[in-house]
């Protein structure tokens, strides 16, 4: 077997950390930066002040970021950091703020629409100017990987950028920023840290780090995700899924995801499931599906996480997601067989083909009509 292990971001994590972030820009060279933010930030006044922590190094924000961040938001964020003359980025809040940070860091040293690269199949220039990413969420892993997920609601098109210029020059994981994320979203953005670890260790892709790394991270989710939605000021529980998020988050960056996110895609673009919803939505049927690959591999995983196999294991992730209110069914959409028939074939996204068992459309059709 040859593999490659790859994680060019710097990791700063610790309680508070994020007062340190005028030192940190600085040791990267930095003068003046644009702070882009969830909007729910600038509102509660987060964004103005890290601003004001930052003590004068950060001369903008940006906060113009919805939750699926489109085309034409990333090319406005980098108007604005060509207008100001600024020389890096700071990504405040969750995937949306980090993914249109990301495209915008690079996008703004060219003259370039970042829909020129958007799905088309052409390489992102590799030139970009420092980012520094501040996550508020325990879930995307966002903070160290080389994926932007954009969407061009224009074109009806939503799917991912990769590019090496995306990786973050640093992350800064500052637990005390997830305390005000309420129950839905600890158990939606916590459900996807889970995906993200088993989805990457089941990929094609899959090597000995990531799988290691995947295995840290579904042992934490499963011990701290539910004590975490049940109390936000656990501070524990709060710490421990951060760590399980970032670690995810590497976990996945290399072999990339599979299917449970190939099938989100088109739940969150016609129907508007929260991202990690959609994906936890599916991860126990595919979960049983890829038991039969014929290595065990998966099965010795279930055993290590102290199931007694793959079966346990789904079934452990089908009462979780009932724990956390969390959907296991589609019934409250009531869908026509043209809309499952619309589900299967946009289904068929490239990290579909990424999963271990070959996925039919007659596999997928099968399981969105389990749903209804």
């Amino acid at each position: 077997m040859e593999w490659e292990y790859l994680q060019p971001v710097t990791i700063k994590f610790g309680n508070g950390i994020r007062t340190e972030l005028k030192e940190i820009a600085e040791s990267l060279g930095c003068k003046a930066g644009l702070l882009v933010s969830d909007p729910f930030f600038v509102s509660s006044g987060l964004a103005e002040q890290i601003v004001a922590e930052s003590d004068g190094i950060l001369t903008g924000i940006y906060g113009e970021v919805s939750p699926n961040p489109d085309v034409t938001e990333v090319d406005a964020c980098a108007a604005v950091i060509k207008e100001n003359n600024q020389d890096f980025v700071v990504a405040l809040g969750g995937g949306s703020a980090l993914d249109c940070a990301k495209a915008a860091a690079s996008i703004c040293l060219t003259s370039d629409s970042i829909r020129k690269y958007h799905g088309t199949g052409e390489a992102m220039p590799q030139e970009h100017l420092p980012l520094i990413a501040v996550p508020t969420t325990a879930g995307t892993g966002s903070e160290v990987t080389c994926v932007s997920v954009l969407t061009d609601h224009a074109n009806g098109k939503k799917s991912p950028i990769v590019s090496n210029g995306f990786y973050p020059s640093i992350a800064i994981i500052d637990p005390e920023l997830t305390y005000s994320m309420p129950p839905k979203v600890t158990a939606s953005t916590g459900i996807d840290v889970l995906c993200h670890a088993l989805e990457g260790f089941w990929s094609k892709g899959h090597q000995p780090v990531c799988d290691a790394l995947a295995l840290h991270a579904c042992k934490i989710v499963f011990t701290y995700l539910k004590r975490a939605y049940l109390d936000g000021e656990d501070k524990e529980a709060r710490e421990k899924m951060a760590e399980a998020s970032v670690i995810a988050g590497m976990a996945f960056t290399l072999p990339k995801t599979t299917a449970s996110h190939a099938c989100s895609f088109p739940l969150t673009n016609l129907y508007h499931i929260p991202h990690g919803e959609a994906c936890g939505l599916t991860l126990d049927y595919f979960a049983r599906i890829n038991a039969s690959v014929e290595d065990g591999r998966l099965e010795g995983f279930a055993k290590e996480l102290g199931f007694a196999d793959v079966a346990e294991l789904s079934d452990a992730i089908h009462g979780l997601k009932e724990e956390l209110g969390l959907r296991n069914d589609l019934k409250d959409l009531n869908l026509t067989d043209n809309q499952i028939a619309e589900l299967v074939r946009i289904s068929r996204h490239p990290n579909l083909y990424n999963n271990p068992v070959e996925i039919t459309d007659e596999m997928l059709q099968e399981m969105y009509e389990s749903f209804r």
